[in-house]
């Protein structure tokens, strides 16, 4: 064996013994949310004190739970909607649940695991009487990552959804892919075309395929192992450093900036977002959230920033708060550009006050330079 051999083969084993460990995580992650959602829905029908609870169930239970990671009241709905729109999984789950150390113990809702596999079995003999289309369950769960489940039963017409699931499966798809299929009627346009064949090879030849990162990279596979936001973002050297100086920077202005959080993640209609930096200000009483873009300035960036300053007053902003306030730093080889955003803010007294209070536009501007100019960019 030549040396450039054996790289290639200690190459080949651990990418393929990586993927191996990401599929068995990724399972085990989808087979939790189904459990979890199955509970819910058990519990909702013969729970002995659902009564109390009512509408407020999903509430209540995050409440319950908060301390782990990624059962949000969002995640929770969206687990019980995955129980009942693939209610043929129960016979993967049933499996793993004889087999695992889950029998042990008793769940939630005062019933032991056997009598959980039980009903499974029994909901599973009505499921086989019906015609459900589409990928077998072993199939799905071992082929596809729970956020292309979370794309996948957005979709209401049963057909539509199967096509889907053979289609990303086939072609290995990535969530993005996947997304970006469904975005484009591609179900619709294979109905319509003539040759059903060639619009699958073309759609597939041009589609984006999974690699391992991308289901590392996922936030649900973070929340399940319990890692932190921003592990997920895999930032640039330059991007890195210039946020690490920028939220130094920013403190030792010491005119009033809490920091709050770094890679701030909020959900939007299903999908996640990312604001680059997130501090309070204690005098303005408002959030200041800043967005660094490592490119010029597209009116695209405002765009974007204006929405997450719609999110904060919608959702972080409390009844004592001013409206938030962004600051967007765009940088390119040659120029700096800074833009302050106020979304919705009528007020020119606040306008004001944020004027005062905030960094110069020339501070920024001249960090940006500077840190540029340090590293010969």
């Amino acid at each position: 064996m030549k040396f450039k051999q054996l790289i290639d083969i200690i190459r080949k084993t651990h990418f393929s013994l990586q993927q191996r460990a990401v599929s068995a995580v990724d399972r085990n992650l989808t087979v939790r949310n189904w459990l979890i959602g199955f509970y819910i829905a058990e519990f909702e029908q013969n729970g002995e004190d659902r009564a109390v609870y009512g509408d407020k169930l999903i509430d209540k239970i995050a409440e319950s739970v908060k301390h782990i990671k990624g059962l949000s009241a969002r995640n929770l709905n969206l687990f019980r909607q995955f129980y009942f729109t693939y209610p043929q999984i129960m016979q993967t789950v049933s499996a793993e649940l004889r087999s695992s150390d889950l029998g042990k113990f008793e769940v939630n809702f005062k019933k032991s695991t056997l009598r959980i596999v039980q009903t499974l079995s029994a909901q599973l003999q009505q499921a086989e009487n019906k015609e459900l289309i589409g990928v077998p369950p072993n199939g799905l769960i071992t082929n596809l990552s729970f956020s292309q489940f979370a794309e996948l039963i957005r979709l209401d017409d049963t057909l539509k959804r199967a096509f889907y699931e053979i289609e990303c499966i086939k072609g290995n798809w990535s969530v993005r892919e996947l997304k970006r299929q469904i975005t484009s009627l591609y179900f619709e346009r294979s109905g319509l075309s003539k040759d059903k064949t060639k619009l699958s090879e073309y759609a597939q030849n041009s589609a984006i395929t999974l690699a391992p990162k991308d289901i590392i990279q996922d936030p649900f596979f973070f929340e399940f192992l319990g890692l932190k936001d921003k592990d997920i973002i895999k930032e640039s050297d330059l991007e890195k450093a210039l946020l690490d100086n920028l939220q130094d920077f920013i403190l030792e202005l010491g005119r009033g900036f809490c920091f709050e959080a770094r890679q701030k993640r909020i959900t939007i209609g299903g999908e996640y977002f990312f604001i680059d930096l997130v501090f309070y200000h204690r005098i303005l009483k408002c959030h200041v959230l800043i967005e660094l873009k490592i490119k010029a300035f597209n009116h695209v960036n405002l765009g974007q920033l204006n929405t997450y300053l719609n999110y904060f007053k919608k959702n972080e902003m409390q009844a004592d708060d001013s409206p938030p306030v962004g600051i967007l730093l765009c940088t390119d080889k040659n120029q700096s550009l800074v833009e302050y955003a106020t979304a919705g803010i009528d007020n020119n007294l606040f306008i004001s006050k944020y004027q005062v209070a905030l960094p110069a536009k020339e501070e920024l501007q001249k960090f940006i330079e500077d840190e540029i100019s340090k590293r010969n960019i």
